[in-house]
């Protein structure tokens, strides 16, 4: 496990975060029982193969595997179906592999918020401007919609994991920067203000599509390009 420790809670633009996982967060979802730890590969692959013939998968592998299992699952039906002894069942494991890497349903959410902070943090310090940052975060929500629900959802996470802070920190710091960039006469004199106006407008933005509250103002439209024109509308002087 990584070791964790608290940082100050601020959004990615360097302000209060109204809704992200550096809050004070409520108490975490009830961890799973644990259970033994997981077996040698060599029996687990033996337990998939008794049981139906599934997939065993090699010890490297498996993080990567439960991880992508439980993405498929976020999609379909939400964080709440989750369940580790299904993703061990999906992945043609025992019900013991996956609390061997995450411990609990709470861990293995914190690492998937932490891996999509990381992914998000990579695509913005790609972009051009301020305006390009905010194509780029809607992008990333439409790309990585399970990543997304979770990394906003404080509850659901360990919110003092040491991975998931740094990879947070790294994707405020990086749209922060592409804020700064904007000279003061497009953005106001406040650069933190607009870095909130910023964040909120992808953010929301972002939300509302997922969400198909934008199915009738988008329409058959771009939703990018659509961004672009909204966001154009906001900072005159940002591109």
């Amino acid at each position: 496990m990584t070791k964790r420790t608290r940082t100050p809670s601020t959004g990615p633009a360097g302000s209060p975060r109204p809704t992200g996982p550096s809050e004070p967060s409520g108490p975490s979802e009830p961890s799973e029982p644990s259970e033994p730890s997981e077996p040698p590969a060599d029996s687990a692959s033996a337990s998939a193969t008794k049981s139906g013939g599934r997939r065993a998968y090699h010890h490297g592998d498996l993080r990567r595997a439960i991880v992508t299992a439980a993405l498929d699952v976020i999609s379909a039906e939400g964080p709440s179906a989750l369940s580790l002894r299904d993703l061990a069942r999906r992945a043609g494991v025992s019900h013991a592999a996956p609390a061997h890497h995450f411990k609990d349903r709470t861990g293995l959410l914190t690492a998937i918020a932490a891996e999509g902070y990381g992914l998000l943090a990579a695509t913005l310090a790609e972009a051009a401007d301020l305006k390009d940052a905010g194509v780029r975060y809607v992008r990333f929500a439409r790309e990585h919609p399970a990543h997304f629900q979770v990394m906003f959802t404080p509850e659901l996470l360990h919110g003092n994991d040491l991975e998931l802070t740094t990879a947070r920190a790294l994707a405020g710091e990086r749209l922060r920067d592409a804020v700064s960039a904007v000279p003061p006469q497009g953005r106001g004199t406040d650069a933190r203000l607009a870095g909130v106006a910023a964040w909120s407008l992808a953010h929301g933005f972002a939300t509302l599509l997922l969400s198909h509250n934008l199915d009738g103002p988008v329409g058959d439209q771009d939703p990018e390009e659509v961004f672009r024109l909204l966001s154009g509308l906001l900072f005159q002087g940002s591109s």
